[in-house]
Formats: structure tokens, sequence, C-alpha cells
């Protein structure tokens, strides 16, 4: 490490890194904590040595496949915001969160394991989401199609219950009526003429 962080990764290194991350994320929330990490590597078409140079513990592995998929969906707010307008932005972020909480749900085991040795893998999360969600809103208020009396705490609680209410892939479509109502609830309109 250097004086000023890390050295970035080959572009070949960054790919395994990626690849294993996905791998991981497949494993831990598909198969659960007790897939071989074996299965991992050969997955994300690396050896286990490429896995354990990335990834000295398993519970790295886990911890990094779950702050990657809270940076994915974090960063995602920007990206929408770059080529949607920011109430369509805003919505298509709310999926987005869906999915990382059905993911986060699926890796909870393993989850629970790098808390028992010592890790911390939520210590950022809120912040992080409150940072995306309050990105949304602030476009959204900018350009008028979103209420500015909004906080991103109520949001995020909000779309943790939905996210509790859809736990199953069978009421995915119950989900996306749930969050087109919670997104019609934020949309601005301008109060009514006297």
């Amino acid at each position: 490490m250097s004086a000023t962080g890390p050295r970035p990764l080959r572009a070949d290194a960054q790919r395994n890194r990626d690849r294993l991350l996905a791998a991981a994320v497949h494993a831990f929330s598909q198969v659960g904590p007790d897939v071989t990490l074996d299965a991992i590597a050969k997955d994300a078409g690396v050896g286990i040595g490429t896995l354990y140079r990335h990834f000295p513990t398993r519970e790295a592995l886990v911890e990094a496949a779950y702050r990657n998929e809270l940076s994915r969906l974090c960063d995602a707010a920007t990206a929408l915001l770059q080529t949607m307008p920011p109430d369509e932005a805003m919505r298509a972020w709310m999926d987005r969160f869906v999915d990382y909480m059905t993911t986060k749900r699926g890796m909870a085991d393993a989850l629970r394991a790098v808390i028992a040795s010592g890790g911390n893998p939520y210590g950022q999360s809120r912040d992080q989401l409150t940072g995306a969600i309050t990105t949304l809103l602030g476009a959204g208020a900018t350009a008028g199609t979103v209420r500015s009396d909004v906080g991103p705490g109520d949001v995020l609680a909000l779309l943790g219950g939905v996210s509790l209410a859809v736990a199953e892939p069978a009421q995915r479509e119950q989900g996306r009526r749930l969050l087109d109502l919670l997104m019609d609830g934020l949309r601005y309109r301008a109060p009514a003429a006297r």
C-alpha cells in the first residue's frame, strides 16, 4: 500500500475480482453459507489461489460481496439520473433496492457468520443508502417532480417495508404495485388554485 492508498488492480485482476464477487453473491444467496470456496472460484472461472489472493478468508469474501452489492445499488442513483428524469430514476432505483434486499436476505446466514467473527458488514450501509436517496430526492425536488418535504430516512423505511412485504418471488408483482403507490406519494403536485 502506498501513502496515497492501495494500488489499483490490473484490468485482468479487476475482472477476476468482479467475477468472484458476482459468483459469491450468487452462491451465498442461492446455495447458502456452506458453499465451498472452490465452487465459487470455479463458478467465477478462476483458480482457488486467485480467490485467496483477493479474499484471504471466507468472511472477507462475504463482506466484500455484500459491500459490492451495496455500492452498486448506491452508485446506480447517479447513473440513473444521467439517463432518466429524476422521478423515473427514483422509481427505477426503488426496483433495484428491492432486488438488493432480496439478495441481502439470501446472504443473511453468511453475513451472520461474518458478524460472529467480529466483522461489521453493515457499518456504513445506512449512510450510503440515505446518501443515494438524498441524491434522488434532491434531483427530483430541483426538477419539481418530487416532493421536497420528505426525508431520506422516511423513504428508506418505506422501501424496507415494501421489501419485507414481497419477500417471495411470487409477490414481485405486488411489490411493483406497492412501489408505484410509494412513488405516487412522492410526486410533487402543485397546490390547487383557490
